[in-house]
């Protein structure tokens, strides 16, 4: 898993925003806002919905400390649409890993390689800087909430 002090690797996935599938791609927002990439193991799943709930409940605080939301599950993007459809609407960047499968997982360190859930990413977080540099990095058991406030707190206050 990829530590502070190390640059975040770049990668280039599909996006749903808003209910609007685009690309994302990690390198256009260096210099631009912190992001907060958020590796959760699946749509459709328990942990994970109540994870995407409380970031479109706290957004605003992340966008205060110049900050976007970017959650990334090796699900498809049509799947994370219907899910977005059935928990949302959110306004935080949703991306997915699909293909090449666990490719953004892998790069960082979080692609689950041993059941449950072989295949699919672990709960991970990863604030990135500015410049690129991951600043804070965290697994998180499959069946534990990332603490919304110790995100946040790792990013500079307004």
């Amino acid at each position: 898993m990829l530590q502070p002090g190390d640059l975040a690797p770049d990668f280039d996935t599909p996006l749903l925003i808003g209910g609007v599938k685009k690309q994302f791609r990690l390198s256009d927002h260096r210099g631009k806002e912190n992001l907060v990439l958020a590796f959760y193991p699946v749509n459709w799943e328990r942990i994970s919905a109540q994870q995407m709930v409380a970031y479109q409940v706290e957004r605003e605080k992340f966008l205060q400390r110049q900050a976007e939301i970017v959650t990334i599950s090796v699900d498809h993007i049509m799947s994370t649409t219907s899910w977005e459809r059935e928990i949302g609407p959110f306004d935080f960047l949703m991306c997915s890993d699909f293909w090449p499968h666990g490719k953004v997982s892998s790069l960082y360190g979080v692609l689950r390689e041993a059941d449950p859930l072989a295949g699919a990413s672990d709960r991970a977080i990863f604030v990135v800087n500015k410049a690129g540099k991951i600043i804070f990095s965290r697994a998180y058991a499959l069946d534990e909430l990332p603490d919304m406030n110790e995100t946040l707190d790792i990013l500079p206050r307004p």
